[in-house]
């Protein structure tokens, strides 16, 4: 594995039949562009790779195949064990497309990993992203042309598609995102498309003794975190919770020298006293980064533009996670490398850990719930770290954690009081005492973003019964600008659309004036 960035963090590409011109790239994601140009006597592949340094490590090609990959895999080894006698692979793309002419398109219920893949012969272009969909794929399909990117935004000129087996994009008419866990198995003459599904999260659940959870939870995530670190110091966004704080401790315990760890808060509030703590105990060269309220409003752009996502929860959770990436800076900004990011990101959705009541039903419907409807959010997108030219990776979003948390029974996520705690009973030895019950506090709330940005809206003239609505409208009105129609967030003004929709609010909704 790389120690720092993958081979490719991106990628746009197309297939088509006849010959077709070279792809106007258009990506949030920073990095140096590549392309690769194939015409075979069948069909011709167009691809633009966003990457690092080692663009033909992204692509794969053998007689009439071709695999084009962005991300990175996890379980190499496992997977090298599966071609005995066969000359090792060079990347990940060269390792799937060998397993691929084993497998076929099934291939990808064998991979754990944070990709997005496109694989080509002949007659078809097969897409599929990884088991959670963390980075995401878009597609636009039409007789005798397939065209794919990892950002919507990238095919913003393509021709209207015919409708796919998979969500469309708002205002994108004939562009789809490919599901979580599946591969699209696309006849490029037709377009007919055959969906395999490769993942889904486990319904059964686990009945284990509390000392063995512990035990599996601890083991499983130290591997997730080993096989994200690589040789290189990696660095770790540490909010002082026991989610950032386990994947700090694990990945401080297996590195030779100091990890880096970063905090980030407002002038609204910060959580930098309770990651302090934690940088102590383990050792890290921390780092405290303030943002000031104004700057974060401003960057909520970014965070659409990013995260192509319209849910104004969700924007929320990662509109702190964007103002803390581009003030660390990166490729293209002021000259330094991009980092490889680690986070506590997503030990939530399997574990309900926004969910405080101690009733286990209810626990268990809403881990159903969010487990089923986290796709299509991009929640875990690494575009969100791209935009400063880093890549961002998820230990609790590994397929093998996953497996893990969801299926432990509802009674080992809630327990004497506590939530999560078969985490924090894995912890016992690795973290503080007082990290370990700390009760969660959501990195939105942490940081004062939702007081912020629902207080920009009553400034704005938004009565308070409205504000949830409003936020809503907000997000949606910054998509259309810089996903849908091109701008660039610094050309969005935040201020402007607050005031627009509280101008739109219906009669006698709003408050009277003071």
């Amino acid at each position: 594995m790389e120690a720092t960035l993958p081979a490719a963090t991106g990628f746009q590409a197309e297939v088509r039949l006849d010959g077709g011109g070279p792809l106007a790239p258009d990506f949030a994601s920073r990095g140096s562009l590549a392309r690769w140009h194939e015409r075979t006597a069948d069909r011709v592949l167009h691809a633009v790779l966003l990457h690092s340094g080692a663009p033909d490590r992204a692509c794969a090609h053998h007689q009439d195949r071709t695999l084009v990959f962005a991300g990175e895999l996890y379980n190499q080894g496992e997977l090298l064990g599966l071609l005995p006698g066969r000359a090792l692979p060079d990347g990940d793309a060269a390792l799937i497309l060998a397993l691929f002419d084993v497998y076929g398109a099934p291939v990808f219920r064998l991979l754990n990993g944070r990709f997005a893949a496109l694989f080509t012969d002949s007659r078809r272009a097969v897409l599929a992203t990884d088991h959670a969909g963390s980075v995401p794929l878009y597609v636009s399909v039409a007789p005798g042309r397939v065209l794919a990117a990892t950002e919507a935004k990238a095919l913003r000129a393509a021709p209207r598609g015919r409708p796919a087996p998979a969500r469309p994009v708002r205002g994108r008419l004939g562009i789809h995102q490919v599901p979580a866990g599946t591969a699209l198995d696309i006849e490029v003459a037709t377009g007919k498309c055959v969906t395999h599904r490769t993942w889904a999260p486990p319904s059964a659940r686990r009945i284990l003794p509390e000392d063995e959870a512990a035990d599996a939870v601890r083991r499983t995530l130290e591997r997730a975190v080993a096989a994200r670190t690589g040789a290189g110091t990696p660095l770790v966004v540490l909010s002082g919770g026991i989610d950032s704080s386990s994947v700090a401790a694990l990945a401080a315990r297996r590195s030779p020298g100091p990890i880096d760890t970063v905090s980030m808060g407002t002038d609204e509030a910060d959580e930098f006293p309770q990651a302090r703590v934690v940088a102590r105990h383990i050792g890290s060269a921390h780092q405290e980064i303030t943002v000031p309220t104004p700057e974060l409003l401003r960057q909520l752009p970014y965070a659409v533009w990013a995260a192509e996502c319209l849910d104004p929860d969700v924007v929320e959770y990662l509109l702190p996670l964007t103002a803390l990436y581009l003030r660390l800076g990166g490729t293209g900004a002021d000259g330094a490398a991009g980092r490889r990011v680690l986070t506590g990101y997503g030990a939530d959705i399997p574990l309900g850990g926004m969910h405080r009541e101690g009733r286990l039903p209810h626990l268990e419907e809403a881990v159903c719930r969010d487990m089923n409807t986290f796709d299509g959010l991009n929640e875990m997108t690494p575009t969100l770290s791209a935009v400063a030219g880093h890549w961002s990776t998820h230990p609790y979003w590994d397929r093998d954690v996953l497996d893990l948390l969801v299926s432990v029974e509802a009674g080992l996520k809630h327990r004497h009081g506590r939530d999560k705690w078969v985490l924090r009973a894995a912890m016992r030895g690795v973290l503080p005492h007082e990290v370990l019950v700390r009760p969660k506090l959501g990195v939105h709330e942490g940081s004062g973003t939702t007081s912020s940005f629902t207080r920009l809206l009553q400034d704005a003239g938004v009565p308070q019964d409205r504000v949830r609505q409003a936020k809503r409208l907000v997000v949606r009105e910054i998509f259309d600008q810089v996903v849908v129609g091109g701008r660039h967030p610094d050309e969005v003004a935040v201020d402007a659309i607050a005031r627009l929709v509280a101008d739109r609010e219906p009669r006698g909704a709003r408050p009277a004036p003071r």
